[in-house]
């Protein structure tokens, strides 16, 4: 079943990405829907046309991605993530809820931060024979089917710690009062160590990352969608003190200041 997401969430200047590539993102199964947020599938032809770089901004989530000679596992990117298209392809993609990863790896996932390992020290087994059985398919429903019988062979037991980071985040994502981990700690009555700790084995960064993340995320959307921007009040919504630190975090980001980043909107990135 298609996911009912924003299809740009993530995406930086999505309006020129929109006519680079398809995306589309299809929801798990029942069994899986516990440890998978949703599945994202991309095709692109630019044959006969320049290669486009696509800038993301990674949310707090490891990713396990299919292509033709390169599957992988992906931790979460503390950084902005580009990918070149060139060409003809496609690539298809799981994205873990935040946290549900752990169960499958057995290890603190804060070891794969940044980081990028095969199938094979993932899950003990090659992806080779996978991934091509997955581009023989007709259809992308015929795919994540190959994906899901993969992992439901392969199925750990639920933690529920995953459901306390899960109610963390979405809290995050639906307040914007939360600015500060003492935020999470009041409304969850657990100290700022045991999120620290729970964030870290489970999730690969600090609940701190992931409030600015989102944060930033979040003025990104806004300046996407041409909504009217007060920067000064942008800038204190989303928990800075002032606006020249907001700047600052926006560029060490994204890579420029967000009025560079809104004036870049529907041009080239």
């Amino acid at each position: 079943m298609k996911a009912s997401l924003k299809q740009s969430r993530g995406i930086l200047n999505p309006g020129a990405g929109a006519t680079k590539f398809q995306l589309a993102r299809h929801l798990p199964a029942p069994d899986l829907s516990f440890f998978i947020e949703h599945y994202w599938l991309i095709t692109w032809d630019l044959r006969g046309q320049e290669a486009y770089t696509q800038e993301i901004l990674p949310y707090p989530s490891v990713h396990m991605v299919f292509e033709p000679g390169g599957s992988r596992i992906y931790g979460v990117i503390t950084g902005k993530f580009a990918r070149r298209l060139e060409g003809m392809g496609g690539v298809v993609g799981v994205k873990f809820r935040p946290g549900a990863f752990y169960p499958f790896l057995r290890s603190p996932v804060f070891r794969l931060t940044d980081k990028v390992i095969g199938l094979q020290d993932a899950f003990g087994v090659p992806g080779d024979s996978l991934e091509q059985a997955i581009f023989a398919q007709a259809s992308q429903e015929q795919q994540i089917e190959l994906v899901e019988r993969f992992l439901c062979a392969r199925l750990p037991e639920q933690d529920q710690a995953i459901e306390t980071i899960n109610q963390i985040v979405d809290s995050i994502i639906s307040d914007r009062a939360i600015t500060k981990v003492d935020n999470l700690v009041r409304r969850f009555n657990l100290s700022k160590r045991t999120l620290q700790r729970l964030f870290s084995q489970y999730v690969g960064v600090s609940p701190k990352w992931v409030i600015k993340r989102y944060r930033l995320q979040e003025a990104a959307d806004q300046l996407a969608d041409g909504t009217a921007v007060d920067w000064p009040k942008m800038a204190l919504d989303l928990g800075y003190f002032d606006q020249a630190h907001f700047i600052k975090d926006f560029k060490m980001l994204v890579g420029r200041t967000p009025g560079e980043y809104a004036r870049s909107l529907g041009g080239d990135s």
